[in-house]
């Protein structure tokens, strides 16, 4: 039910600030604990396309992409988070993706 209250909630903030980052992927959070997919990647997708760097949002779409059994879309946003993570020298996140891609390539 809180879950519920939430999603909730970042709809009302949504409606006021559609172009904040942290709420739109917070949404798709929200949405993929509901199990409601679609409206996770819309939400993942919208906050790449506010800041593409963001590299929290290409963990969660490649999730997603497991998800849905899709390992090639999966491997490709965790490959692209991977260089983004790369490029600002974050080494538990660099971890974290190419963990995630061993295990969908082998």
């Amino acid at each position: 039910m809180r879950s519920l209250f939430r999603l909730a909630q970042l709809k009302n903030m949504l409606e006021l600030e559609p172009n904040d980052l942290f709420l739109n992927y917070s949404l798709g959070l929200e949405n993929m604990a509901q199990s409601n997919i679609i409206e996770a990647e819309f939400q993942f997708k919208k906050a790449l396309d506010l800041n593409p760097d963001y590299i929290p949002a290409y963990y969660q779409l490649g999730k997603l992409f497991e998800i849905k059994n899709n390992e090639k879309q999966a491997i490709l946003f965790f490959k692209n988070g991977l260089e983004k993570a790369k490029s600002v020298k974050d080494f538990k996140t660099i971890n974290e993706f190419e963990e995630a891609i061993f295990l969908l390539e082998n």
